[in-house]
Parts: C-alpha cells; structure tokens; sequence
C-alpha cells in the first residue's frame, strides 16, 4: 500500500518528477496514433483514404474522450478515498469504472454505426472520402469498448502509485500499433481497415497489461467480488 498512499506522505518535489515525467512520455507517444496511421496510410493507400482519415480522427476523439471522462473523474476519486485509507470505496470505483465504460462504449458504439454516415458528413466527409472514413471507424467503433477501458483502467493506475505502469501501457499500445500498421497495409492489404485493426489490437494488448496489474490481489486497488456493479453515489 506504499505506492498507493505516497501522494500524501512524499515531498512534492519528488512526486512530481515521479508522476508528471511519466505522464509527459505517454502523452507524447500517444499523440504518435494520429502520425503512424497517417505515414502509412498516407503511402500504403493514397490520398483519399488519408483524407478519410482525417474526417474520421475528431469522430474517434469524441467516442474515446466518453472513456476519458469516466477515468478522469474515477481517478480523481479514487486518490481521494486513498488520501482517506478508504481501500473499500477505491475498490468500488475501480468496479464502476469497468462497468460503466462498458455501458457507455457500447451506447457510444451503437449511435455511432446507426448513424456513422450522417456523422462522418457532417464531420466534412465527401463522395469521394466517405468510403474510407466509414470503413475505418466502423472497426473503430466496434472495439471502443477496449478505448473507454484502456482510458479508464490508465487513470487508475496513477492514482494508485503506477505512474510507470500506465506510461508503460500508452507505449506498448503506440509500439504495437506502429508495427501492425505496415503489416495489415501492406502485406494483408487491408487498406484503412487494416489500421483500425492495429489500432483495435494495440489497445487489446495494452488493456491486458493492465488487466494482469489489477489481478495482483497484493495491489491496493484490484478485481475482486463485491465491486462489479454501479453504485450511483460514486
């Protein structure tokens, strides 16, 4: 329980360069997505299918930013009931983070295929770019369930003293992404599909990680009976 409680015992000199370090690093291989699937895209398929791409990136942001919105805040209450030594209610929030990103990927997926078309348009799609933009976001929306946990299960590990962990887990997705690209482009000839994929598969892998963290009954925070259902006060 050192690392989950250290936030109110260590200089704050210390912390920050702990926590903010790590922090900077994931956010800035994160923002390699957009850069990775545009270079390989970009040559593997052409210019449309870039274009497709770029209508569909701020469709993927909004889906993924619904994931961010619960892990933000469950993280922020979860270093509160930490700071508290409330070890139950923190592992309550970690139940509700996963089920309620599972309730809201899946009601963010469902609007987003009955109304993708409509939503692409609207985003700036033309005749021209719209085939690319819908094939590549269908697949995304079909694993945004793997992004809203990937989100939510990342802000947990810092609140709980994991800093590296979930630096290690955006990395591992960024790497695994751009070796997937190259392969489903160019030797599958998947097209823009194929980057979904790797996108979809990169944040699997990640997910994973994180999942074996919080299996570790020795954590404060972890899976256990009891914490899997919502509890509308949290």
């Amino acid at each position: 329980m050192i690392k989950a409680t250290e936030l109110g015992t260590e200089p704050i000199r210390k912390l920050l360069l702990k926590y903010s370090l790590p922090g900077i690093i994931a956010m800035t291989a994160s923002s390699l997505y957009n850069l990775v699937d545009s270079i390989f895209i970009g040559h593997g398929v052409g210019a449309m299918a870039l274009s497709g791409l770029t209508v569909a990136k701020p469709f993927m942001d909004i889906c993924a930013a619904f994931g961010s919105l619960v892990g933000v805040g469950a993280g922020t209450l979860a270093a509160i009931k930490l700071g508290e030594k409330d070890y139950h209610s923190a592992g309550k929030i970690l139940g509700n983070v996963i089920v309620l990103n599972i309730l809201l990927s899946t009601l963010v997926m469902l609007v987003g295929l009955v109304w993708l078309k409509p939503i692409l348009y609207a985003f700036g799609a033309s005749e021209q770019d719209i085939s690319y933009a819908h094939d590549y976001m269908e697949i995304i929306l079909w694993g945004n369930i793997l992004t809203h946990i990937y989100f939510g299960l990342n802000n947990m590990l810092r609140s709980m003293g994991h800093p590296r962990s979930s630096m290690i887990a955006t990395i591992v997705a960024v790497l695994t992404n751009t070796i997937l690209d190259p392969i489903f482009i160019f030797y599958f000839h998947k097209g823009v599909q194929g980057a979904a994929l790797a996108t979809v598969i990169s944040q699997a892998i990640a997910v994973i990680w994180q999942i074996t963290i919080f299996l570790n009954p020795k954590e404060v925070i972890h899976f256990h009976r009891g914490i899997w259902h919502l509890d509308k006060e949290i």
